[in-house]
């Protein structure tokens, strides 16, 4: 979430809200548009209530949402990184492949699928995942330690797709458009409703608090579910990389410690050679 943009569209909300307020306000009675104010709360009470359950359970459902996707990216870079370990115990012939495309597809996730993420768009399969699939099918482990490696490596195949399935679905949403209408519609009715306490005979700066604070906290309470259910759009907050990035380094130590002999299969951004 943009923090700057959200306060000015609060001020913005909040001072539109004000300005309409003291409008309404010129042409309301002394003592204001109920002649049983207790009764009028209460009505008020109603509908902040159930107004309040439902934000509840949008922020509960939109926040489950934001967790789990950040949890998916955590575990597919936790896969990767196992792939990695297990891919020194295959054959010769094919561990320096499998270990150059799983460096390719980590900077590819990096590079290139998170940013596609950020800008709201689907995501595509991912070229190095075929590309380890195809070389997966090359591989003839034989001595057992190589066997159980292998198995090893196919369990974990299976965890970073799910994981990277499961990441990628987050960038829809959880929240059904129906549920953003009657989130809608409830908010206005509340924030309508206020608009009924007008009153001349009062003060104006005690009214033009009251819409405010209604205002800020519903407009506030709007861009709070909006970004929990686009977690990948940019902004602070926002789900970052961070788990492949440090993989990545960890990837590249690696190999200069283990002196490997990988192939340059891809550029820094994760792009075919």
């Amino acid at each position: 979430m943009n923090l700057l943009w959200a306060s000015f569209w609060v001020l913005f909300a909040s001072g539109l809200a004000v300005g309409a307020l003291l409008l309404v306000r010129r042409w309301s009675p002394h003592g204001g548009h109920f002649g049983d104010t207790s009764r009028a709360a209460g009505v008020f009470a109603i509908l902040a209530t159930s107004f309040a359950v439902l934000f509840a359970f949008v922020v509960f459902l939109a926040f489950g949402s934001y967790n789990t996707s950040s949890s998916n990216a955590q575990s597919e870079a936790q896969a990767v990184g196992e792939q990695f370990e297990a891919a020194q115990l295959l054959p010769a012939a094919d561990g320096p492949v499998l270990t150059a495309e799983l460096q390719c597809y980590a900077r590819s996730v990096v590079y290139q699928e998170w940013p596609e993420m950020a800008r709201g768009h689907t995501l595509n399969i991912n070229e190095w995942s075929a590309a380890l699939f195809l070389s997966e099918r090359k591989i003839d482990p034989v001595t057992p330690t190589q066997q159980a490696a292998f198995s090893h490596w196919l369990d974990l195949t299976t965890l970073r797709e799910q994981s990277r399935n499961d990441r990628a679905l987050g960038e829809d949403g959880v929240i059904p458009s129906p549920l953003w209408f009657v989130l809608l519609i409830s908010a206005g009715m509340v924030w309508g409703f206020v608009f009924l306490f007008a009153d001349r005979g009062e003060g104006a700066f005690v009214q033009a608090v009251l819409i405010a604070s209604v205002t800020a906290m519903l407009v506030s309470g709007m861009l709070l579910i909006r970004f929990l259910d686009h977690p990948y759009n940019p902004g602070s907050g926002s789900l970052k990389p961070t788990a492949m990035e440090q993989l990545l380094v960890r990837m590249d130590e690696g190999i200069k410690i283990l002196k490997l002999d990988v192939p340059d299969l891809c550029d820094a951004n994760g792009q075919r050679r």
